[in-house]
C-alpha cells in the first residue's frame, strides 16, 4: 500500500509557538510510519519549502494553536495550495477564535453565555460601568487569544483596570465577562457532517490556580482531569448538546472543542477550540480515549475526516 504524503505543521509565529512544537513532537512519535510519509514544517522558517512541496502532498495536519496557526490564515494558505488538510476551514477558524462574534452567534444558536461587555483599546469605557454590567469578579479576555494568554479575573476595580492594561498590550478588543462560579467541563466533537459527541471531560486546576490558566494547562500535574466528567446523566447529555450546538453554529468541521461552565442546571458556553490541544495527555485526546479511540487511532481517523472533506 502506497505511504499517505502527510504534512506536519507546528510551530509557527504566535504565542503559543512552544506548546505547538512540544504537540507536534508528540503527534509525529504516534503517527503509524508504515503508514504516512511525515514531512514537518515549521510555518515560521519552512513556508517557501512548504509552498514549494504542495504538489506532492496529500494531506496535512495542522498541529498550531493561536493567531496564523488557529485563526484561519495557515488554512487559507493550504486552501490555495490544494492540500486538504483537518478541523475546520478558513471561516469557522477565524469566527472561533474571535471571541466577540463567537458569542454573538453562540445567543443566536440559544446557547447561554456569561454576561459581557466589549471594549476597544481606542475607547476602552468607564471600569465602574464595566462592573455595573458584569459584576465582580469579573473575567477580562483579549478577544483574539487561545490558551488562557493574557487572561485575568478582577475582584476590584483597581484589578479590573489592571486586568484590561494587560489584555490590550495582546489585542485591540477586550471582553469583560461575569465570573461563573462552577464546573468547568469540555466536550469534544468528532466528525464531518455525522457529528459524535465525546465523552466529557471535567478539569480541576490545582492548588494555586484560581482558573485554568496558561500554567494550569501546560505545565505536568499542574491540573487534574476526570473523564467522564461526575455529571448526571442528564446534564451530560445537555453539555453534549452545547458542544454540538456551538460546532454547528461556528461552522465547524472536522473536530472541536467546547469549553463549558456548569452552574447547578445552568450550562454557559465560554468558547470553541477549532484545533484543540493535540498530546496524547490533551483534553480532546483523553475524551477520544475513552470513547475507545487511542491516540494514534484519533490521529488516523483526523487524516480520514480531513481527506473526506
Amino acid at each position: 500500500m502506497q505511504k499517505i504524503r502527510l504534512a506536519l505543521l507546528s510551530g509557527g509565529n504566535s504565542s503559543e509557538r512552544e506548546v505547538s512544537l512540544k504537540s507536534g513532537d508528540q503527534v509525529f512519535a504516534a503517527l503509524n510510519k508504515d503508514k504516512y510519509h511525515i514531512r514537518r514544517y515549521d510555518p515560521r522558517d519552512d513556508l517557501p519549502r512548504l509552498v514549494a512541496e504542495a504538489p506532492s502532498l496529500d494531506v496535512a495536519l495542522i498541529i498550531m494553536h493561536g493567531r496564523y496557526g488557529e485563526d484561519g490564515t495557515i488554512q487559507g494558505l493550504l486552501d490555495l495550495l490544494g492540500v486538504p488538510y483537518q478541523g475546520s476551514g478558513v471561516m469557522a477558524s477565524a469566527i472561533a477564535m474571535n471571541k466577540e462574534i463567537s458569542k454573538k452567534l453562540y445567543q443566536q444558536a440559544g446557547l447561554q453565555v456569561p454576561r459581557a461587555v466589549f471594549l476597544d483599546r481606542q475607547d476602552p469605557g468607564d471600569p465602574a460601568a464595566v462592573i455595573g454590567a458584569v459584576g465582580l469578579p469579573a473575567v477580562i479576555k483579549p478577544v483574539n487569544e487561545g490558551s488562557s494568554i493574557g487572561i485575568s479575573i478582577a475582584r476590584s476595580q483597581e484589578e479590573l483596570q489592571a486586568g484590561l492594561a494587560k489584555a490590550f498590550a495582546l489585542d485591540r478588543r477586550v471582553l469583560v465577562e461575569e465570573f461563573i462560579a462552577g464546573t468547568e467541563v469540555t466536550c469534544a466533537v468528532l466528525g464531518n457532517d455525522d457529528l459524535q459527541a465525546l465523552p466529557l471531560v471535567e478539569i480541576i486546576p490545582g492548588a494555586g490556580y484560581t482558573f485554568f490558566d496558561y500554567e494550569a494547562k501546560y505545565l505536568p500535574g499542574a491540573s487534574s482531569e476526570i473523564v467522564p466528567a461526575r455529571l448526571s446523566p442528564e446534564l451530560t447529555a445537555r453539555v453534549q448538546q452545547c458542544g454540538l450546538t456551538a460546532h454547528r453554529a461556528l461552522g465547524c468541521r472536522g473536530y472541536s472543542r467546547t469549553d463549558t461552565m456548569v452552574r447547578g442546571d445552568d450550562i454557559f458556553v465560554l468558547e470553541t477550540n477549532t484545533i484543540p490541544g493535540m498530546t496524547a495527555t490533551s483534553l480532546f485526546p483523553q475524551a477520544a480515549a475513552a470513547a475507545g479511540l487511542p491516540f494514534p487511532a484519533l490521529l488516523d481517523r483526523l487524516v480520514e475526516l480531513a481527506l473526506e472533506k
